[in-house]
């Protein structure tokens, strides 16, 4: 086992790492911004390095100065969190190469996942269902018309190297595939360097759920059940839940088997989840696949009672999973609260300074947070600042503790989506789990239609 860990990351991941391993005995290395100088991960960390000004180029994604302070403090691993260098394949071949460990999936694993054409070859060649789509990168928008005309409209067209929705747009007509290409393609490069696009057919109601897969270095492989995500503003996640309401045992057991004999095809390591969609038949295809931790891993943990980044430890330690199918039992149900700095109305950013904090408790509940009284939310990094995870026997249970514990959360001096998630837990469609993707575009159209009819 490792004796001490490097956490490439900050915020509550970095937390969540550093307090798996001070449970295993792990010594832990925090790095920092100049801007995160006050940071509780850098506080509770064994030792802490700063690595650059507060510009995530210069820091977070400075690979150079995250190596230099592993071989100086002596860490013989780094766990990259999620975000910033997770899936970065050149970062995980060099570390490697340094003779420290790297804590998640093989490089080249990685690499294959990372560039969505490619991600859906091997998807294909492994046996997971995919949507109509082009096979390989298009050359122009006139190449995606083409495509599109052969699909069948609606199609989407999505970046090869990217995701969180950049580079992404959705195209119902002939005429506007064209547009749709230069634009998606133009965002595409600036968000990944690589304007690359490939288009698939576009489901009108999807359902977003996501399979955890947890795999060790010797061939075993299991899933941990299923995450719902279905309710996201722009493609950006905002609540999930496990199990999802949309899956019978029977599609659970069918959508996991197809997922591990992927993955025992591709060879996969570590910890990592395939995303699928969900149509209103009940039918599935694979979307992407993230070679790491996910955000919203604290509801499989809840609904498990297995602590996630101790198996990606553990498993990048070279240890036996010990664990098969038949032993992953799913009881009760958890829904996990992106609360984020930003406007519960237009979602527009709020960093600045919390002039009063009160974290919600109690039974059921868990705060994996970044934030405190008197911390400065800085305006460099993502809006997250606390995951508010609410675990019942059922889901309706559930949702009730959810609505207790957003009533207890006091945020002061900036602004949180709390109270977009009120109107989430109020919406019907949500309370009976008959939901999809554009849920967050129709509670905003209602609010915007009750403020029109107030006016004067």
């Amino acid at each position: 086992m490792f004796k001490k860990i490097l956490i490439a990351n900050r915020g509550e991941i970095a937390l969540r790492v550093i307090r798996a391993c001070k449970e295993m005995g792990i010594e832990t290395v925090a790095v920092h911004s100049t801007a995160d100088a006050e940071a509780l991960h850098v506080r509770f960390a064994d030792e802490a390095i700063c690595i650059g000004p507060p510009s995530s180029k210069e820091s977070y994604l400075n690979v150079p100065s995250v190596l230099s302070a592993a071989e100086i403090t002596g860490a013989d691993a780094i766990h990259p969190g999620y975000g910033f260098l997770s899936e970065n394949a050149e970062f995980a071949e060099v570390t490697q190469s340094c003779g420290i460990t790297w804590i998640g999936p093989r490089p080249e694993v990685i690499r294959l996942m990372g560039n969505k054409v490619r991600a859906r070859e091997a998807a294909a060649a492994a046996g997971l269902p995919l949507l109509p789509g082009s096979k390989t990168a298009l050359r122009d928008g006139q190449e995606a018309e083409a495509m599109a005309r052969k699909i069948g409209f609606p199609v989407i067209l999505k970046a090869a190297a990217g995701g969180g929705g950049r580079g992404m747009k959705i195209v119902r007509t002939p005429e506007a595939v064209a547009q749709a290409f230069n634009t998606a393609s133009a965002e595409a490069v600036a968000a990944f360097g690589d304007g690359s696009m490939y288009i698939e057919r576009y489901i009108e109601k999807p359902r977003h759920i996501e399979m955890q897969i947890v795999a060790d270095e010797h061939g075993n492989v299991v899933h941990f059940g299923e995450r719902e995500c279905s309710v996201q503003r722009r493609h950006q996640k905002l609540i999930e839940e496990a199990t999802s309401p949309a899956l019978t045992p029977k599609l659970r057991e069918k959508m996991g088997k197809v997922a591990l004999g992927a993955m025992k095809k591709i060879g996969y390591n570590n910890v990592g989840t395939i995303e699928f969609l969900l149509d209103e038949n009940g039918d599935f295809f694979f979307m992407e696949m993230n070679t790491r931790i996910q955000v919203e891993h604290p509801v499989t943990e809840q609904v498990t009672g297995i602590d996630l980044l101790k198996e990606q430890i553990r498993l990048a330690a070279g240890e036996k999973l010990g664990r098969k199918q038949e032993d992953i039992q799913l009881s009760g149900h958890a829904i996990e609260f992106r609360i984020n700095a930003e406007d519960p109305i237009s979602f527009a950013p709020s960093p600045g300074r919390i002039t009063g904090f009160h974290a919600p408790g109690g039974f059921g509940v868990r705060f994996d947070s970044l934030a405190y009284e008197q911390y400065k939310v800085q305006p460099y990094y993502d809006s997250l600042i606390a995951k508010l995870i609410c675990f019942g026997k059922d889901r309706q249970e559930a949702i009730a503790r959810g609505r207790r514990a957003l009533d207890e959360l006091v945020v002061e001096g900036i602004k949180t989506n709390a109270a977009f998630h009120k109107q989430v837990l109020a919406w019907p469609d949500f309370l009976e789990g008959n939901y999809d993707t554009r849920i967050v575009e129709k509670i905003q159209t209602a609010a915007t239609q009750r403020a029109i009819e107030r006016m004067p």
